[in-house]
């Protein structure tokens, strides 16, 4: 991160102390409610929110207890702060800490390790930006870690409240809640840009030489996004059907038909994708083809009118011979000269009119 790295909670003195911190303490902790976000479930119940950070050293041992906590744009100093709270994996910490990497499902002994990427796509330029999400998942906590601000945490925290009664099914149901609105999110992007590829199928047979680039460009542009859009989709698959196993015991059997929906929103948005990569490419290549075809035309009719001119050029080259002729140095000749090369004009006009070079 630039600029100064932020202190945690962990790092202070007044942490240990609970709720007999002084209020410098509670002044820090405001300071850094910008970076986390915290819940607290008890039995299936919403007991807690925004609560400190240093306050979770409470409830991480109560099995009657189920904890989210959100950082966002993590320094060194975060990433320490979990792992000591939570019993983390290093390889795991290290995965988090380093970025771009590839959707997927570690399971260690004690969590479970997940990433994956919020997409977004530009209003303007139809590119694809995406924003990564590490989460750890043990068996009464989700601990969600983002970077950029693209990945907001307020969609996923209205699924929740929307779906209370799922809050006593453990873990699982805040799981659902991430893997929920991280798939919409890739949906509504294939979605966008198929629509936008619907509104470059249009562009493809127009003659304007603006509309002819615009296509060329765009669908260029379409092809990265959309190659962009698959890293990110695809192993999305995989992800959703490690977590749908039993022996993981993160998804409950009541919550089981929840991951199942999301797992068919993965294979829909999975096989959309596949399939705008395959449309983009046979639009790049009409595209071509349309060009191939207005050239050939093109070069049609150029021929066409070359070989029109070409008549009086050789007529008017055959009469000015220096030897005689029928007609030479008389009038005869040039009104012969000239019916010739009418003549072969309106045939060759008539001729090529007829197979539309013309």
């Amino acid at each position: 991160m630039n600029g100064t790295p932020r202190t945690t909670e962990t790092e202070r003195p007044e942490a240990v102390t609970g709720n007999d911190a002084g209020p410098d303490a509670k002044a820090r902790d405001a300071g850094a409610s910008h970076t986390t976000r915290t819940r607290l479930y008890r039995n299936g119940t919403l007991e807690r929110e925004d609560f400190p950070v240093r306050d979770i050293s409470r409830y991480v041992d109560d099995p009657d207890c189920m904890i989210w906590l959100d950082v966002c744009d993590p320094a060194s100093g975060d990433f320490d702060m979990i792992t000591e709270e939570f019993g983390l994996h290093a390889l795991a910490v290290e995965d988090a800490r380093h970025e771009h990497q590839r959707p997927k499902l570690d399971t260690y002994r004690t969590h479970l390790f997940l990433s994956a990427y919020a997409v977004t796509v530009d209003a303007d330029s139809g590119a694809v930006g995406t924003s990564e999400v590490s989460a750890f998942i043990t068996s009464n906590a989700l601990i969600t870690v983002r970077k950029g601000r693209h990945c907001r945490v307020e969609p996923m925290v209205e699924r929740w409240d929307n779906a209370p009664e799922l809050a006593r099914h453990g873990v699982g149901f805040l799981v659902h809640g991430l893997l929920d609105y991280l798939v919409d999110g890739h949906f509504s992007a294939v979605q966008d840009l198929d629509d936008r590829i619907e509104q470059l199928e249009d562009l493809l047979f127009e003659d304007s030489p603006d509309e002819i680039q615009a296509v060329q460009r765009r669908s260029f542009e379409l092809r990265k996004s959309l190659v962009r859009l698959r890293r990110v989709v695809l192993p999305m698959r995989e992800v959703v059907n490690s977590l749908l196993r039993r022996d993981l015991h993160v998804v409950s059997e009541p919550m089981m038909p929840y991951f199942q929906d999301v797992y068919d929103h993965v294979l829909r948005a999975t096989e959309w994708t596949e399939s705008l990569r395959d449309l983009v490419t046979t639009v790049m290549e009409t595209n071509l083809t349309v060009q191939g075809n207005r050239m050939n035309l093109i070069m049609k009719k150029v021929t066409s009118w070359a070989a029109i001119i070409a008549v009086p050029t050789a007529v008017t080259g055959f009469y000015g011979q220096n030897v005689p002729y029928p007609g030479f140095g008389g009038h005869s000749g040039f009104w012969t000269s000239t019916i010739v090369m009418v003549v072969l004009l309106v045939l060759l006009y008539v001729t090529f009119k007829r197979r539309d070079w013309i």
